[in-house]
């Protein structure tokens, strides 16, 4: 049985190399993502890769081999799943489902997330937007046409799909400026000068900085 540290290796591998696009994941990213520093990466790293889990090249980084892949896909699996249960289910909000969602999904059994999926009708996406695999490991979405908010053209009717940065603070923003995943919108101003994006939702005008807009991935809507 896989341990918690390296299930979270795992998963974060994958994680940053489907957001990024990138081939091997380097040991800084990785730091980042798990908040621990460079030489514990770099350790781990290498046992990962005695374990026949990962390649790993000094300097270079790291990709998954097939046997973690399929361990890290599995993971990702559960996190989402429960993700949408606790929002769906228990009807908690999407800026407090992902820790929870961490605490959870090394304990549940495969058996258990598969009646998840079957209650939740086969999702294709999480809370967030973020794309939820099958059992079989195919993600069931695919978000390959999505755009940052901020490569927008003022006139633009975009529908928001995902939401990349997760922190409980930013989700709260989301929330209170009247956004919600799914809606759509039109990008009335983008000025990367004064950094700032402006798009009319439904009820409320979204305002946020060029970063922050880098985090919201939407598609195109015809008008």
């Amino acid at each position: 049985m896989p341990s918690l540290t390296v299930e979270n290796y795992l998963k974060a591998i994958l994680q940053i190399s489907l957001q990024k696009k990138l081939e091997s994941v380097s040991t800084g990213k990785l730091a980042e993502e798990l908040s621990v520093s460079p030489g514990t990466v770099t350790s781990m790293l290498k046992s990962l890769a005695d374990a026949n889990l990962i390649n790993y090249v000094p300097y270079e980084g790291a990709s998954l081999k097939e046997d973690g892949r399929k361990l890290a896909i599995r993971m990702l699996r559960r996190h989402r799943l429960i993700e949408l249960f606790l929002v769906d289910t228990l009807n908690l909000t999407w800026d407090c489902v992902h820790q929870e969602a961490e605490n959870m999904e090394h304990s549940v059994s495969d058996f258990l997330i598969d009646r998840i999926d079957d209650f939740l009708g086969h999702p294709a996406t999480d809370p967030h937007g973020d794309p939820i695999p099958s059992s079989e490991g195919v993600m069931r979405t695919d978000l390959s046409s999505v755009v940052p908010l901020e490569n927008c053209a003022e006139g633009a009717r975009v529908r928001f799909v995902r939401v990349i940065n997760q922190s409980e603070e930013f989700l709260r923003f989301l929330s209170n400026s009247g956004f919600k995943l799914g809606e759509t919108g039109i990008v009335i101003e983008n000025n990367p000068e004064a950094n700032i994006v402006k798009a009319q939702l439904d009820d409320s005008v979204l305002t946020i900085g060029q970063k922050a807009a880098s985090q919201l991935l939407v598609e195109p809507v015809e008008p």
